[in-house]
């Protein structure tokens, strides 16, 4: 099996972390570049914790190049309620050996997927800042990049707001940009992402994974608290939903989701309702912008994200994260 080459664009966030050590367990993706972007926490935080993920699983050559700062218009908002000051709820990983490689990550995206038209699958798993940068700076990005997958919004519900997703509320005039730009999103959200949880069967079976689970899987879990939760507790009863693990999951494994098109259109001036995706499903299919996750087979799901952890596990380097 020929390995897909992705970049990944991420603000490590929980949910992140279990993302790349997917991405980098599973046999069918080779990780060709990670950049970060504000928004679970700052920007500085993002990378830094990209940096020591990239350290502790022994992806070594695997550039981080940091991106946006924040959001193109708008006041910054963050999700440290959920993932904690650090972002990576209460895992302890020493700092990066390194710093981030040089440059912006909207211009690493544009120089990777030039190098290799039709080659890279774009992942974005966090707010779409570098990625509107991208295809406004480089707009044959969008017919160079093999495909590209957000996890992101949702066709009825918000978890910041009622109406928005964080990724999208982040930044909505990025939001806008991008499923503007003449491609098909491919927009795996909370439809699909509320149903993939952490829950106390899948957290006993990460428990057998050694030190992946000590040091790094379990610690994280255990810090992601439910929206609006209190510090030191509010994790939902069935655990979890681990968001963006199901976009990396959608391109490592074809068919375990499924999608249905439709016309997206995001919501930049709307009083309550701005970040919110509006999804037309009846719009007539040349303007379709969108492939929208409708479904997932959770079990599948949490077999091939137990099968790719077990192969990280596998290959960590010796040296311990204490």
């Amino acid at each position: 099996m020929t390995a897909r080459k992705i970049i990944i664009d991420c603000d490590p966030g929980i949910d992140d972390a279990l993302a790349l050590v997917y991405a980098h367990g599973h046999p069918g993706l080779a990780l060709a570049g990670l950049t970060t972007v504000a928004g679970n926490v700052s920007l500085d935080k993002t990378t830094a914790n990209a940096l020591r993920i990239r350290d502790f699983l022994g992806m070594t050559g695997v550039p981080v190049v940091a991106g946006s700062q924040g959001p193109l218009l708008r006041s910054a908002i963050d999700a440290r309620d959920v993932h904690g000051e650090s972002g990576l709820g209460q895992v302890q990983l020493p700092e990066p050996a390194t710093g981030p490689d040089p440059g912006h990550g909207a211009d690493f995206i544009i120089d990777q997927v030039r190098a290799a038209p039709g080659e890279i699958t774009l992942i974005a798993v966090g707010p779409l800042t570098n990625i509107a940068l991208a295809v406004r700076r480089y707009p044959a990005l969008t017919t160079e990049v093999s495909d590209f997958v957000i996890m992101g919004g949702s066709s009825g519900r918000g978890n910041v707001t009622p109406a928005a997703e964080f990724n999208i509320a982040a930044d909505p005039e990025a939001a806008a940009i991008v499923f503007g730009a003449g491609w098909t999103v491919t927009m795996v959200g909370l439809d699909v992402t509320l149903r993939a949880r952490a829950d106390a069967g899948v957290r006993a079976r990460l428990g057998t994974l050694g030190r992946l689970a000590d040091d790094l899987m379990l610690p994280v879990i255990a810090g992601y608290r439910a929206p609006g939760a209190p510090p030191g507790g509010g994790r939902a009863p069935d655990g979890p939903a681990v968001h963006d693990v199901c976009a990396v999951a959608h391109v490592a494994e074809p068919g375990l989701l499924s999608f249905t098109p439709a016309q997206v259109q995001v919501e930049t001036a709307g009083r309550f309702t701005a970040g919110m995706t509006v999804t037309d499903f009846a719009a007539p299919a040349q303007q379709w912008n969108a492939l929208v996750a409708t479904g997932i087979d959770v079990p599948r799901f949490w077999d091939t994200a137990l099968d790719s952890y077990t192969r990280a596990a596998g290959a960590l380097p010796y040296k311990s994260a204490a």
